[in-house]
């Protein structure tokens, strides 16, 4: 399975190009509105100043979780993923979503289909209190495939959001020893390492793994369980004047990638001895390809779609808030000075792991 970490090793450096490339841009509006501003470099959103405002914006998009939806014809539900992918990465910076932009590009357009992504769109955005303020779908023929005959397609967004005033951006800057890091539990895969997912299940199962049965219900169903949207809990935490001091979005490279995104600003690593448990899917995917836990950490979110740093004092309004909300959370673990991430497995083999902070871009 190592070809895979190699795979990780890759996009990593390709990002960093690209953001390499992307910050020599910022010259451009330098002294303008529009401005970058620095201070979120590298992090999960970009903020420009306009007439003395952050107003801060990301893009990011499905990736290969579509063809689960192409696979068992379930189009009404992976917009959550869309959504989260983008309103989580901005509560993720501390800001709060305001409106997204979508780019649906299909081989041909099917109205049904279509139909039925964007009544789950409206249903994601209702749960994130986002709008859509527009959009483009481009059919492009023989330059999109995917599974199956029916519509196939690609689908990405990006949205825009603020600072409310007083409001700063998380950046991780403020983390010290003892901090607290409260996991908010996730169900399902998220919209992350179905790369890997796809290739341990058609390994295992064949090419028509998605009807295979699966703790009740099949592969594909398991595979396609919508993402959770935490962007409300953030924002109301922030406005209520919680002081959270960094936010990691559990996406791909897992943990030790996003929590190590905060943690590289400062001269401290993390503990995390009691995290959730695994979603019983992701334990049987990972029997199924005899992957290492050290492997499917850095792939899978492994029941964590969220972590919140904050003072130990503040713990109890952040859990009260995540239940109110709808979330189950858990203080799991705490900052440290080891520059490492050091993390109690819940996978197959309960291993105690250790990242180093160097490796975790």
């Amino acid at each position: 399975m190592s070809q895979r970490l190699g795979d990780l090793d890759r996009k990593d450096v390709a990002s960093a190009k690209a953001a390499e490339w992307a910050s020599k841009t910022h010259r451009f509006r330098e002294g303008r509105e529009g401005a970058c501003d620095p201070e979120l470099r590298a992090h999960y959103a970009q903020a420009s100043l306009v007439d003395g405002a952050r107003i801060a914006t990301t893009t990011d998009g499905i990736g290969t979780k579509v063809e689960v939806a192409e696979r068992t014809r379930v189009y009404d539900t992976i917009a959550f993923d869309l959504v989260a992918m983008v309103t989580d990465d901005l509560a993720a910076a501390g800001a709060t979503s305001l409106v997204l932009t979508n780019v649906l590009d299909v081989d041909r357009i099917d109205p049904d289909v279509v139909d039925a992504l964007m009544r789950g769109l409206y249903a994601a955005c209702e749960r994130a209190r986002i709008a859509v303020s527009g959009g483009e779908i481009a059919e492009l023929g023989g330059r999109v495939c995917g599974y199956g005959d029916g519509m196939h397609f690609n689908w990405c967004a990006t949205a825009i959001g603020h600072y409310p005033p007083g409001r700063s951006p998380l950046t991780g800057a403020a983390l010290y020893p003892g901090a607290a890091i409260v996991a908010l539990a996730s169900p399902g895969f998220r919209s992350n390492g179905f790369s890997l997912l796809r290739r341990i299940l058609e390994g295992a199962h064949g090419p028509s793994w998605h009807e295979v049965d699966a703790l009740g219900t099949t592969w594909g169903a398991r595979a396609l369980e919508p993402s959770v949207i935490y962007a409300p809990l953030v924002s109301d935490l922030l406005d209520a004047g919680v002081q959270l001091l960094g936010a990691a979005h559990v996406t791909g490279g897992g943990i030790p990638n996003k929590l190590g995104r905060i943690l590289r600003r400062t001269t401290y690593g993390a503990r995390l001895d009691d995290l959730f448990d695994p979603p019983e899917s992701a334990v049987l995917a990972q029997r199924l390809g005899a992957a290492s836990d050290a492997e499917v950490y850095r792939a899978w979110n492994m029941g964590q779609g969220f972590l919140l740093v904050c003072d130990e004092r503040a713990v109890p309004e952040v859990l009260a808030a995540a239940r109110a909300h709808g979330h189950e959370a858990k203080v799991a673990g705490h900052v440290d000075d080891t520059r490492t991430i050091r993390v109690r497995s819940r996978g197959i083999e309960r291993a105690e792991l250790t990242f180093p902070l160097e490796t975790t871009t």
